[in-house]
């Protein structure tokens, strides 16, 4: 697999980027995407997607509340129910690609395990330190080897099924596309929940959301925020049923270039453990990696971070770093 890591974190797009994109923290009990809005100045209507909460899309009560009234649920979950209930052959489609891409998560798991464990021994031999720091640097090479491998087998099979069955051009969702173009051309920005991040990648990407926002302002939390960055990485250092890994799942829309979007770290990250911060700054370098607490907010726009707030930065020595306006990069 040498050979295979990109020299970027993913092919650039000629589609009109977002003026600006804002990641947050958690919404759910604490909600602070109000004030990014009326940080950002949007005054008009906000489409909002909660695909990722599947049959719950609709319950945005408190979301709506919470914009003052503004948000039109787009109901991306509710659209792709329909588009596979009216187009059988797509819906089959579909499913044969979910299942080989479940195939291929399953065997990189595998292999993902056995080089972290081969990381984590060399880790603790003693030998000469400039030893020892080539060896973790084979380390870290194996698994970003891996990782790029892995993207690159998920990228062919959306590809393929992309290439043979054009969903975008398909009745049953060109109609739909149209429908959400309109809708969204009416409103100011587009939120993006959270929720299950591979029901909602799947969505955005089906409805083809990346090309219908242009040039409005994007706000992402949760797993929209991991959405909407070049990689979905799913991690928890203590997971309940044992040891934690952190696995790539697939490609993003890569609305926010060159970051690793790792929310409610409170929960899922162990930010006092150096080793592990280390190992995984170094192993998604360039890209940096962002734990987004509750509360938090990072603006992406005009090629740079800016406005921060709370947000953490993984860097290469070990350290967890609160940011202001981090460059890419960090170490």
């Amino acid at each position: 697999m040498r050979g295979t890591r990109r020299t970027s974190d993913a092919p650039r797009s000629t589609r009109p980027r977002p003026r600006a994109v804002v990641l947050l923290g958690a919404q759910r009990f604490d909600p602070s995407l109000g004030a990014a809005v009326a940080e950002l100045g949007i005054k008009g209507k906000i489409a909002t997607i909660t695909a990722g909460w599947q049959e719950r899309e609709a319950d945005d009560d408190d979301l709506d509340a919470h914009l003052e009234g503004r948000a039109v649920n787009l109901l991306l979950h509710e659209r792709g129910e329909d588009v596979f209930q009216r187009d059988t052959e797509l819906l089959a489609a579909h499913r044969e690609r979910q299942e080989t891409l479940r195939h291929r998560q399953d065997f990189y798991r595998i292999r993902l395990g056995h080089e972290l464990e081969a990381q984590h021994v060399i880790r603790q031999r003693a030998a000469p330190e400039a030893i020892l720091a080539d060896e973790a640097s084979a380390s870290i090479d194996a698994i970003r080897d891996l990782d790029a491998w892995h993207l690159s087998k998920c990228a062919a099979v959306r590809k393929t099924f992309e290439d043979t069955f054009k969903p975008a051009a398909r009745p049953a969702v060109a109609a739909h596309i149209a429908e959400l173009r309109a809708i969204v051309r009416e409103c100011d920005a587009v939120a993006i929940g959270g929720g299950h991040v591979s029901t909602l990648l799947n969505r955005l990407v089906l409805f083809r959301i990346a090309d219908l926002v242009e040039t409005r302002v994007v706000f992402a939390w949760c797993a929209g925020a991991m959405a909407i960055s070049d990689r979905v990485v799913l991690f928890h250092d203590s997971p309940p049923q044992g040891p934690g890994a952190s696995e790539v799942l697939d490609a993003g829309l890569g609305l926010v270039p060159g970051t690793v979007v790792l929310p409610q770290p409170e929960d899922r990250l162990r930010l006092d453990d150096a080793a592990r911060v280390q190992v995984m700054a170094r192993r998604f370098a360039p890209a940096i990696c962002l734990a987004m607490p509750a509360r938090s907010r990072i603006t992406w726009m005009g090629g740079r971070f800016r406005s921060a707030h709370d947000v953490v930065g993984l860097m290469q020595d070990g350290k967890s770093v609160p940011l202001e306006t981090p460059g890419r990069g960090a170490s």
